[in-house]
């Protein structure tokens, strides 16, 4: 695929997030969809009480008719993959809205329980990847990034790594979204990194989901940078933890979530270490606060240093994900 259809996609889908966005932050307004704050959250994050959430629809949305309009010509050739990593990744999406709006009806913080946001999405991850073995889009081949060598695996014993990973990757994704923009920001690097990835090797059309993705995050970003305008809610969040996991099965690389989502690990295993530490101690905290964001926030970093560092930081580990897979085509 031309590096201009795809330059477009972004294009395309920055436009239409960016208005969809005016209309989406109005009507939220109106349906009174505003966030519940945590209660043993930075005292500062009071003042965001309100501010209207599952903004996220907005992206989702800008990009899904990017794919449709730039994508048909490849669905009538009867080349889906962009469509079922869409399709894969609203799922998650919907599973988020119900979650928000659970919260919004109920005025708290808690949606759906942990057991039934993981049986949702362990369904979903094993439709998508029977769904993709059945279309021979997926093998079990584990490739490894910079040894430049893969070797096959059970298909059941995979397919249980598979759906680990795709729901360990949704989540982590999930306690990335904690400050304004950070999700946002650090997202919009890896789909660029998996634009950059699926073009040069022809994987097409799948190029056209990141790319477009890419340029609704950038929208999106405009209403959600610090103070936020609009919260993305798990309706964005589970959908782009989502895309990121359907994009490294799709490509065939699953290990390359490890330097590519090294800010979703680094948020995820400080909240398990905080829970372990807290009950090994009876009490005291590794850390000030945790998701590790806010450890940082309380230890004085802004919100704006946050989001800038993070996005930093993925970019960096990117470049290296990128030379580390040079020889995989």
């Amino acid at each position: 695929m031309e590096y201009t259809s795809l330059l477009l996609a972004a294009g395309i889908s920055f436009a239409l997030t960016l208005v969809i966005g005016r209309f989406v932050i109005a009507e939220l307004r109106k349906l009174k969809a505003g966030q519940e704050i945590r209660k043993d959250g930075p005292s500062w994050h009071a003042g965001k009480a309100g501010t209207p959430t599952m903004g996220g629809v907005m992206f989702i949305i800008g990009t899904g008719v990017t794919i449709f309009l730039l994508g048909w010509e490849q669905m009538l050739e009867g080349q889906f993959a962009h469509l079922y990593v869409y399709l894969f990744a609203l799922i998650f999406g919907l599973i988020g809205f119900v979650d928000d709006y659970r919260k919004v009806r109920q005025h708290q913080n808690e949606g759906l329980t942990a057991r039934q946001k993981f049986l949702l999405q362990l369904a979903a991850a094993v439709v998508f990847l029977s769904l993709m073995r059945y279309e021979t889009l997926l093998t079990n081949r584990l490739y490894v990034p910079f040894l430049n060598v893969s070797f096959a695996i059970n298909w059941i014993v995979y397919l249980m790594f598979a759906a680990f990973v795709i729901v360990g990757c949704v989540n982590a994704v999930n306690l990335t979204d904690g400050i304004d923009g950070q999700a946002t920001g650090v997202t919009f690097v890896v789909m660029a990194f998996f634009t950059c990835a699926a073009a040069l090797w022809k994987l097409t059309p799948l190029a056209l989901f990141p790319a477009a993705l890419a340029g609704g995050l950038a929208a999106f970003f405009l209403y959600n940078h610090h103070p936020a305008q609009v919260f993305m809610g798990d309706t964005g969040s589970l959908f782009l933890g989502g895309a990121v996991a359907a994009l490294a099965f799709a490509m065939d690389m699953p290990l390359i979530l490890i330097p590519v989502g090294v800010v979703y690990i680094a948020e995820t295993l400080s909240d398990i270490i905080q829970v372990g530490y807290f009950k090994l101690t009876h009490g005291k905290r590794f850390f000030k606060m945790a998701p590790l964001h806010h450890h940082l926030e309380l230890s004085g970093w802004s919100e704006a240093k946050l989001v800038t560092v993070f996005s930093a930081v993925t970019l960096v580990f990117c470049v290296l994900a990128w030379l580390g897979i040079q020889g995989r085509y």
